[in-house]
């Protein structure tokens, strides 16, 4: 073992780390030295989101000393920024284990610090966390969540006055004080309960009535109040809210999967708790056969996330990625707001810059602003902010199952997303159409767009340098041509640059820096490749199109786009 993890396990033993923990450490020296190099080899990284790692003893673990030592140079950071002013923080945490432990370590610490903190009660949802901190008026927030990792992973979400994620300069400056926290002596842990309040039914009714207000055709739900739907929280927070939204909504044909309803942090029915694998609602499809639901929905572990089924026109259920499911709702969105008459001439929609182009062709036909944004709903609440006087926000999403619909919130949010899906499906319903109708309709009248992702995990010590090759490789050498394509433009987020590769020709590119590299062939083909920020893994995406003249060519062409991208990824050898 390398001396210097030796010396940084040695000082756990020797300073104020609790028994348990010594006796852990110990016991891994003795029967698992790979794991203890695993464990204090490097310190978890307090990245731009917060926390996330594998819950366990050492420097790079999610334990009650790296959330404690986290959170005082975050309290450091609003004490600086905020100063001779009261600062306040709500504190929200999901199902996963140790979660309200990590909460009420985080509030403490908070308190410790004279911040005045306000507490749930129990678990709630990533985007109540969001809502509570506007409501409240605080200076910051914390959620301790680790969304849609497997259960060994806990993590540590840091939230600005604004609702959303910290956003430059905050999250780089929030680092540099974490990072000065050099010993959890300089912790302070307890002795300011008296600054913490606790929250809950009050704060649930408020957000409650902000999601209902969202809905734009009530009158076609009380038509429709019988819609068959499926629901599952996978073991997560959406329990707490969304069966009670639905009902709010006037759905009174609500079927919750029992075997899913139970918050549980060691996700008993699943792999991974992530709405994004057909195996995580793979119960909820088979409820949803047997009622012959109309909708299936599911909520990742703190319900930002959210994944839907429906039927196909041959009545087979298909369940839709997070860009069909995007396309239905930011359509709906505009559409409906233009036939109610509430649409305003200063619109407009965000979405990410790996998110389907389909988004941008829908809002430019309809004359609506759409922004594209790095990766992150950090991002479009930031530009929220941004345009917040001028420009009026109607909803953002993300490829990854993420939606945020109306400005009262600045994350996404699968609570609201569950809702409105309902009523876009009751709204197809009552026309005797369904969500897949919908969609085919929507590749007729704009074109054609499929996507797809392929995420290449790297474990261990030398993960973060193999993905770092692959990105330095791409940037140095790129390919002239991809699958018998030319490759016409280079798009480096890093260097904050666009490069015409046929002709020279280079631009600027006016987002923040992101380590994320995009190709842009000649045939309409876009791969981008983009390194996670939280995970030891690499995401690459696809996106193909082509002209749909009609619903009866959809297999032909979606046959054809299908072999386009496998094309792409055997000739990029990615399989």
């Amino acid at each position: 073992m390398d001396v210097s993890i030796q010396d940084k396990a040695e000082s756990w033993l020797k300073g104020n780390y609790d028994q348990a923990t010594k006796d852990e450490i110990l016991r891994l020296k003795q029967e698992n030295p790979t794991e203890l190099t695993e464990s204090f080899y490097r310190n978890l990284e307090f990245g731009t989101g917060g926390l996330r790692g594998i819950m366990g003893v050492g420097t790079n673990r999610m334990n009650k000393y790296t959330v404690g030592m986290a959170t005082q140079g975050y309290a450091n950071y609003l004490k600086k920024s905020f100063p001779g002013k009261e600062i306040r923080v709500a504190i929200a945490h999901d199902s996963r284990n140790n979660s309200r432990f990590f909460a009420e370590t985080t509030a403490n610490v908070f308190a410790a610090n004279g911040i005045k903190v306000f507490l749930f009660q129990s678990l709630r949802p990533t985007p109540e966390l969001s809502f509570t901190i506007r409501q409240l008026q605080c200076q910051g927030g914390v959620v301790c969540t680790a969304s849609h990792n497997p259960k060994e992973y806990n993590g540590y979400k840091a939230y600005w006055d604004d609702g959303g994620q910290l956003v430059p300069p905050h999250d780089k400056n929030v680092i540099k004080e974490v990072e000065k926290i050099a010993s959890v002596d300089e912790v302070k842990w307890g002795g300011g309960e008296a600054n913490i309040t606790m929250i809950g039914k009050d704060m649930d009714e408020a957000y409650i009535s902000m999601v209902r207000d969202l809905s734009v055709y009530p009158e076609v739900i009380e038509k429709q109040h019988n819609l068959r739907i499926v629901y599952t929280p996978i073991h997560g927070t959406g329990i707490k809210l969304v069966p009670e939204v639905l009902q709010r909504f006037g759905f009174s044909n609500v079927h919750v999967v029992d075997e899913q309803a139970t918050p549980d942090g060691n996700f008993p029915t699943v792999i991974y708790p992530n709405p994004e694998e057909s195996e995580a609602m793979s119960i909820g499809l088979k409820k949803a056969k047997q009622i012959d639901a109309d909708i299936l929905l599911g909520t990742d572990p703190d319900a930002d996330r959210v994944g839907i089924g429906i039927k196909d026109k041959k009545g087979e259920w298909v369940l839709m990625n997070g860009n069909q499911t995007a396309v239905l709702a930011f359509n709906y969105m505009i559409e409906a707001r233009k036939a109610k008459g509430i649409a305003q001439p200063n619109d407009m929609v965000v979405k990410t810059i790996v998110t389907t182009d389909l988004i941008d062709e829908i809002a430019r036909r309809n004359d609506i602003k759409c922004y594209n944004v790095l990766t992150g709903f950090k991002y479009i609440a930031e530009l929220i902010k941004e345009k917040e006087d001028t420009e009026h926000y109607v909803i953002g999403g993300e490829e990854s199952y993420g939606l945020m619909i109306g400005d009262r919130l600045r994350d996404k949010d699968a609570v609201s997303a569950v809702a409105l899906l309902c009523e876009m499906a009751a709204y197809e319903k009552d026309k005797g159409h369904t969500l897949y109708d919908k969609l085919i309709e929507l590749y007729v009248q704009y074109g054609f767009y499929k996507e797809s992702l392929i995420s290449i995990t790297k474990k261990g010590m030398n993960g973060q340098k193999e993905i770092a090759d692959m990105m330095t490789a791409y940037r140095s050498q790129p390919p002239s041509t991809i699958n018998g394509s030319p490759v016409v433009e280079l798009l480096d987020y890093q260097l904050r640059s666009g490069k015409n590769l046929q002709t020279g020709a280079s631009w600027a590119i006016l987002l923040p820096e992101s380590n994320v590299l995009q190709f842009i062939l000649e045939d309409g083909t876009k791969i981008s490749a983009r390194p996670s920020g939280t995970e030891p893994k690499i995401k690459f995406y696809f996106s193909v199109h082509t002209k749909l003249s009609n619903a009866a060519d959809f297999d032909r062409a979606h046959a054809e786009l299908n072999a386009r991208i496998e094309g792409v990824i055997k000739d990029m050898k990615l399989k």
